[in-house]
């Protein structure tokens, strides 16, 4: 098979859909020899904020001279940046290597046992454990949970340091209708005798956090109690313990960035007193500053303003609008949105209002993608419009300012045929 015979394999397994567990996993990393086990693994969860923390805790350990690994979802650009060393995407030859490794494993799995057949993601995340845990080892692996951590393909390792960066009303339909819900969900991150580090806001889903990691006698270092920001325009002072960090000033904008910086930072720290890791700060913390990551606030036009931004619930979009406001001090954008089904679309929409001049709403090439009949339906302003081709709407777009937004999968496609790089 060569590199798209192996993507198109891949991507076949996306109409086995969502198959919640880790059975199938399991099974096939045994049959590997268990590559998962040889990793130092970080695992990050959350609703909000998990791609943004894997890049500064990537940054700040590669700044520390680190070989470090990534797993993320979705990709923005190319498919194998899902798996990447360095910040850089695994080679075409090494996805091809991969898949001749697994696919014999899965098709031996689906005709051996009644488990069924692999998903995508499943695939792609076995292939990233045996990437890393024996084909290029690495010093630390920093592993993104896909949905939820429970059922999750990636909650099969006992992590260094486990993160959960938020918990907000994603994926209602699967990890359940309330906070508490989503948290008993998520606290499955929390591994026995393992650091946690969390930041969690909703009252009932933080008790159940601290219960959790209490009876795991996990370690828990909390945001907004044991670990501080104090923040001052486009700085912010970071303090934890006996530690004040002064003057952080980071590329990505938004109050948040700030919290998902200082969850690394504090990770950072415990793993340097633990002796896991030796770590000059000023390093650290030059790496941190430095972080870009792609869709997310991304301005790729200046006249006009155009930005991109993958905010996909109903917690991201607030964070986004909140930005939109405090840092680029616009009045009023013009906002081009489209989504996938299974989000709070009438929540998100409305959040817009504070900022939105009109609301184009529009259509992308993806299996879960809504119509924009359906999304048009949802917003009650009248300034409202649907765009049918928002490749020519946007090449030929003359007002101020527009926000491209709504899913990472349109703003992955948006990149993809408007060459915005």
């Amino acid at each position: 098979m060569n590199y798209l015979d192996s993507l198109y394999w891949i991507h076949e397994r996306t109409k086995f859909g969502i198959k919640p567990g880790v059975k199938r996993m399991e099974w096939m990393l045994q049959r590997l020899g268990n590559p998962e086990q040889h990793i130092q693994a970080i695992h990050v969860g959350g609703t909000n904020g998990k791609g943004s923390t894997v890049a500064y805790l990537r940054d700040a350990l590669m700044n520390n001279d680190y070989q470090v690994g990534t797993f993320t979802s979705p990709y923005i650009e190319s498919f194998n940046e899902r798996i990447s060393l360095n910040g850089a995407p695994i080679s075409n030859d090494e996805i091809v290597e991969l898949v001749a490794r697994v696919k014999p494993v899965s098709e031996a799995m689906d005709a051996e046992t009644e488990l069924g057949v692999a998903t995508e993601f499943e695939i792609i995340t076995t292939m990233m454990y045996l990437y890393f845990g024996e084909i290029h080892p690495v010093d630390f692996v920093i592993v993104e949970a896909g949905l939820g951590v429970k059922n999750d393909s990636t909650n099969v390792i006992k992590p260094i340091l486990s993160i959960l960066t938020s918990i907000g009303l994603d994926h209602t339909d699967i990890l359940g209708n309330t906070y508490l819900d989503i948290a008993r969900d998520k606290s499955a991150i929390i591994k026995e005798g393992v650091p946690v580090v969390y930041a969690v806001k909703n009252e009932e889903a933080l008790k159940l956090i601290r219960d959790v990691s209490e009876s795991l006698g996990s370690k828990g270092l909390e945001f907004d109690r044991d670990v501080l920001i104090v923040s001052e325009e486009d700085e912010f002072t970071y303090r934890y313990k006996d530690y004040e960090l002064e003057n952080i000033v980071l590329n990505m904008l938004g109050e948040h960035q700030k919290e998902n910086a200082a969850l690394a930072i504090t990770a950072l720290i415990e793993l340097n007193e633990q002796g896991v890791i030796h770590i000059d700060f000023n390093k650290m913390i030059d790496g941190i500053e430095m972080v870009n990551w792609r869709g997310r606030i991304e301005r790729v036009s200046t006249d006009p303003l155009i930005i991109l931004d993958g905010a996909h619930n109903q917690e991201s979009v607030n964070a986004l609008v909140d930005t939109i406001e405090k840092y680029y001090h616009l009045e009023k954008v013009d906002v081009l949105f489209s989504a996938i089904d299974g989000k709070p679309i009438h929540h998100m929409l409305q959040a817009f209002d504070e900022i939105a001049q009109h609301i184009y709403v529009t259509h992308f090439n993806f299996p879960k993608a809504l119509p924009m009949e359906k999304l048009y339906a949802e917003i009650e302003s009248e300034h409202k419009s649907m765009v049918d081709d928002y490749v020519s709407f946007i090449q030929n777009y003359q007002g101020d300012a527009l926000l491209i937004t709504g899913s990472l999968y349109f703003i992955s496609e948006v990149k993809s045929k408007l060459g915005f790089n």
